[in-house]
């Protein structure tokens, strides 16, 4: 079966979205997803931004990473960001309280690019804030825990770009935390690559697949 073609948009038209989403009663999940590289941080910041903080939350998964000792300890250190260097079981208890709603307040984590390492419990989410906003590379994988993300999301928006411009964040990114350019090249082509190629064979299963247009 062939890909669905990506749909342009404006990240005006997904505010819109977004926003309808929120609109719909009680909490709303909505997962942005696609592969290394391909804005999902930057968009879903942007939409969260755009709303409100009490109409979304931005929850990101990078905040469930290992921490570094810990994928020493695992001899994963190399492949961080692979889908298994990450706690993806408590990523999917996260949502679970996040749908739920139990409790006033959930505390989640998030990643500090600066330390290379995850910030337990820096992100409240009020349960009065209808719409919560996660983004990260394997909201549609089937990989071991990372199967019980999707029926958790009442929405999945996978963004695509064209690979040549993934690719030169990827080594731009890379070098702005302090990576030479032989070693970013080396990372966007070896790590970020296989893991991207995990990503869109999930592609289909989002419920939007998305091409956003410049400003």
């Amino acid at each position: 079966m062939e890909d669905r073609p990506a749909e342009p948009v404006t990240l005006a038209e997904l505010v819109a979205r977004a926003r309808a989403l929120a609109q719909q009663g009680g909490r709303q999940v909505l997962g942005v997803t696609g592969s290394p590289g391909a804005g999902k941080s930057t968009v879903a910041r942007q939409l969260v931004t755009a709303l409100g903080p009490d109409v979304a939350a931005l929850v990101p998964m990078d905040g469930f990473h290992y921490a570094n000792t810990v994928l020493h300890s695992l001899g994963r250190r190399d492949r961080k960001g692979a889908w298994d260097t990450f706690d993806a079981d408590g990523y999917v208890d996260l949502l679970r309280r996040l749908r739920s709603r139990a409790t006033s307040v959930v505390y989640a984590p998030d990643f500090d690019r600066d330390v290379d390492e995850p910030i337990g419990s820096a992100l409240p989410v009020a349960r009065e804030v209808p719409l919560v906003v996660t983004e990260g590379n394997y909201l549609l994988s089937d990989l071991g825990s990372w199967s019980a993300v999707l029926p958790l999301l009442d929405e999945s928006w996978f963004l695509e770009i064209d690979p040549a411009t993934r690719i030169h964040r990827l080594v731009a990114r890379h070098e702005g935390f302090g990576m030479s350019h032989e070693q970013a090249v080396a990372w966007a082509g070896g790590t970020d690559q296989t893991n991207a190629e995990i990503v869109q064979r999930c592609r289909d299963r989002a419920t939007a697949v998305l091409r956003v247009l410049p400003a």
